[in-house]
């Protein structure tokens, strides 16, 4: 995740919006981007002046239709069965589907518009409204008012926080330590994700 954190911001510094508008549609059509990293990372470009932060808003938002637009057409294609069984070379569980299937039974056409603010959820939710057949049109401007909050939401954040931290003394230092403790907390999670995946394979092994 470090590592392609590092990438995605190198990508954004170099590409601007077309690069933001791009990570935001893989993101959208189910790819595990995090837009977590892509947007505050295009905010804070736009605090310093590089790129506005209307621009990064709406290219983000923009992306997240374009994905969302891929992905509803594989739900209504190919349908719930070959989504769970492809879905894991996008590295999409089962549990994810199953959670973005429940908001959107809750909630209804509401759900692209209220799912595209949660995090997991806001990536998954445009395949159960493809395998729902849900109308376009409607479909289109809840997820493109949804992904404009979310995007303007982070990206305004990501400003903040790096005009705030640059004005800190001392920052490098801090900073420095962060890079450790994240590292100690990335290799705690594999270690535990690995266990885990070993765990359910041999559980699955046993007769």
């Amino acid at each position: 995740m470090a590592a392609l954190a590092h990438l995605l911001t190198r990508f954004i510094a170099a590409g601007g919006y077309p690069a933001i508008l791009g990570l935001m549609a893989l993101e959208s059509a189910c790819l595990p981007l995090p837009s977590e990293v892509i947007m505050p990372f295009a905010g804070y470009l736009a605090a310093t002046g590089r790129l506005r932060l209307a621009g990064v808003a709406l290219a983000g938002a923009l992306g997240c239709n374009l994905g969302s637009a891929l992905a509803y057409w594989l739900g209504a294609r190919f349908g719930r069965a070959a989504v769970l069984r492809y879905g894991r070379y996008a590295l999409m569980r089962p549990h994810d589907l199953a959670m973005a299937e429940a908001f959107f039974a809750r909630f209804g056409a509401q759900a692209v518009f209220l799912g595209r603010l949660l995090p997991v959820v806001r990536t998954f939710i445009a395949l159960p409204a493809g395998i729902g057949r849900m109308r376009l049109l409607p479909f289109h401007l809840y997820t493109f008012a949804g992904s404009l909050l979310w995007c303007a939401g982070l990206a305004y954040a990501g400003g903040w926080l790096g005009v705030t931290l640059g004005r800190l003394p001392g920052l490098d230092r801090w900073l420095h330590l962060a890079d450790i403790l994240v590292l100690a907390a990335l290799f705690i999670a594999l270690a535990v994700f690995l266990q885990r995946r070993m765990r359910q394979r041999r559980a699955r092994a046993d007769p």
